[in-house]
């Protein structure tokens, strides 16, 4: 089977739209079009990442192209930063006039001194086909050179949109749609230099913008949180008037599933229940879907962990991966002390057994053994079927056993079927083995629930430093107690690059001898060793107990239950469930170490 990789580029003609935005992209089209006689007007495209803002803008434009009277030029504020964002911008726009106007404009200016003077000097014969961004690329360099020319060159700019916009053979009213894209992904500077072309010098008759952002990152509460009273109320004037952006409908957003995944070349791998559940799962955004069916492709075609598995199996395993992650942790986690090595087994005995013991459903033979062995592999006394009265007590005692997301994911039917119709693949144990012998800590390709953060910053993959400035480790001892050393290899590599000093054992055996020889600031350790489910914690009791260990202490696990939770409750102790929670911990135990120190 070939795999082929989507393009995230946006729509930008009617026939690639398939969300159903070319009515609405019509209607702002018509509605932009028939206010020209408002401009200057600001109208933006609320949405958030992914959710289409960008294809919306490019069917509105391509909406307008065929009128005679209007012109259109898209901005990416995203590709320029800081001073070049104010100069990029206002050039962007007078590339737009008629070179014949801009000349007249110049052969006005000259009049006024010797420096414009010089500018037509050297700019009015002009000859190649880059005559006209020379000349305005001149043309700003010399009037942006200090306030008073600024303040010129809004006086001029006003006059010459003003021409251009009453000049048109046919009718009166021309009308230039600036559309600037990205703008929400921009840095503060760049935003803010966005806004005073806009707002300061491009105030201009004639001229309409349309801003696609998300509003609530440009908000007090979001990117420009820091900005006084004054610089909101600035904020606020820039958009005359906003266009939320709806959320795709369910139909249109599986047909959207259906196309990704035929261009992919994975569309026979997807029935109608993992299309609703791709659709739904994936806050019905877009871009989410496409990186999705990519990821699809990519793990198939090019990771070797996935040799030799069907396509099938390997797709319904990544759904888990992307929809699902804290139940995949839990699954490639694994724990040789739990009633079975395989979560998706585990949980789907808890699903007979939650609906059994809540008595929702009249329990068969089947149903009752699986209870049964639900509970009992747990180590609790069986439910007895002559006294249904206890039964919501059993299932108590159950669920304080279980990883603390299983009864949510049971209250998820889609999540449920998934998992069912997983487990029934003839490779779903082999798989399971596989993930779980690549360790503890899984590996991300992509992630659909990730969305660049403002400004322009990037997230980090699990198991490498994450780049923040400034935080080190010097002086801090870590005892480490896992019986899985190799699991960790990543995240102590990076504690000793950051200046701390790590030492490892297996068992608490080796970690009691290291502590008799030397004090330790902060331990970290898992909660199984073996068979024992909850060795680390028993552990931690006897040194709290002994005064062997008084620090701070964070169990690393892709598992937490109640029970689990409650004991590191009264022990001190903090449990992180993957590397940035780690790190997180990690930064708040020796703030509290270095205390007392200082």
């Amino acid at each position: 089977m070939k795999f082929s990789l989507l393009s995230d580029e946006p729509v930008s003609a009617p026939e690639g739209d398939l969300l159903g935005a070319g009515t609405a992209a019509r209607q702002l089209a018509t509605l932009i079009h028939d206010s020209r006689a408002a401009t200057p007007f600001t109208l933006a495209v609320d949405a958030g990442w992914g959710m289409g803002k960008s294809s919306l803008m490019g069917l509105v434009r391509a909406e307008l192209k065929p009128r005679a009277d209007v012109r259109t030029v898209w901005y990416n504020a995203w590709s320029a930063t800081g001073p070049d964002v104010l100069e990029g911008l206002i050039k962007t726009v007078l590339m737009t006039f008629d070179k014949r106007l801009l000349r007249r404009a110049l052969h006005q200016l000259s009049q006024r001194g010797p420096l414009i003077r010089a500018v037509l000097a050297t700019l009015t014969v002009v000859a190649s086909p880059f005559g006209l961004a020379g000349l305005v690329d001149r043309l700003w360099r010399e009037l942006s050179v200090d306030p008073r020319a600024r303040a010129t060159m809004r006086d001029e700019l006003k006059k010459l949109a003003e021409e251009w916009a009453r000049t048109t053979p046919d009718r009166p009213g021309r009308l230039l749609v600036v559309f600037i894209d990205d703008l929400d992904r921009c840095a503060e500077d760049t935003v803010l230099a966005v806004c005073e072309a806009v707002k300061a010098y491009l105030d201009l008759p004639g001229l309409a913008f349309v801003i696609g952002c998300d509003r609530s990152v440009l908000g007090p509460s979001g990117l420009l949180r820091d900005l006084g009273p004054a610089g909101s109320a600035f904020m606020e004037k820039i958009f005359q008037t906003s266009y939320r952006l709806p959320v795709a409908g369910g139909e249109e957003l599986r047909a959207y599933v259906r196309d990704c995944a035929e261009r992919a070349g994975v569309r026979d791998l997807l029935d109608d229940a993992m299309v609703h559940l791709i659709a739904d799962r994936s806050a019905r955004n877009p871009r989410r879907i496409k990186r999705l069916i990519n990821g699809f492709g990519l793990e198939c075609s090019l990771d070797p962990v996935w040799t030799g598995i069907e396509p099938e199996a390997v797709i319904r395993t990544l759904l888990l991966q992307y929809l699902y992650p804290e139940f995949y942790r839990i699954l490639v986690a694994g724990d040789a002390a739990a009633h079975t090595a395989n979560a998706g087994r585990e949980f789907l005995e808890y699903d007979t057994a939650r609906r059994v013991l809540g008595r929702w459903v009249e329990p068969g033979p089947e149903a009752w053994r699986t209870t049964v062995a639900s509970v009992s592999g747990h180590g609790l006394a069986p439910p007895d079927a002559e006294r249904p009265g206890d039964w919501e007590a059993v299932l108590g005692r159950l669920e304080e056993q279980l990883p603390t997301v299983y009864p949510e994911l049971a209250r998820d039917r889609d999540f449920v079927r998934l998992v069912g119709e997983w487990l029934r693949l003839a490779q779903a144990d082999e798989l399971v083995a596989r993930l779980q012998r690549g360790g503890a800590a899984p590996v991300v390709t992509i992630r659909v629930d990730a969305e660049p953060p403002p400004g322009g910053a990037r997230r980090t993959d699990e198991g490498r430093p994450d780049g923040r400035d400034g935080v080190r480790y010097d002086g801090i001892r870590i005892l480490w107690v896992d019986d899985h050393p190799g699991n960790n290899r990543a995240y102590v590599r990076e504690l000793t690059e950051l200046g701390a000093e790590v030492v490892q054992a297996e068992d608490a055996v080796g970690a009691e001898r290291l502590l008799a020889r030397g004090a330790f600031d902060l331990l970290l350790s898992d909660f199984s060793r073996g068979m024992d489910s909850n060795a680390g914690l028993d552990a931690l009791a006897r040194w709290r107990e002994r005064a062997a260990f008084s620090g701070p202490a964070v169990f690393f696990t892709g598992r937490v239950t109640p029970a689990r939770e409650r004991r590191c409750l009264e022990l001190g102790a903090r449990i992180a469930t993957d590397g940035r929670s780690l790190r997180r911990h990690i930064d708040r135990a020796c703030a509290e170490i270095r205390q007392p120190r200082a």
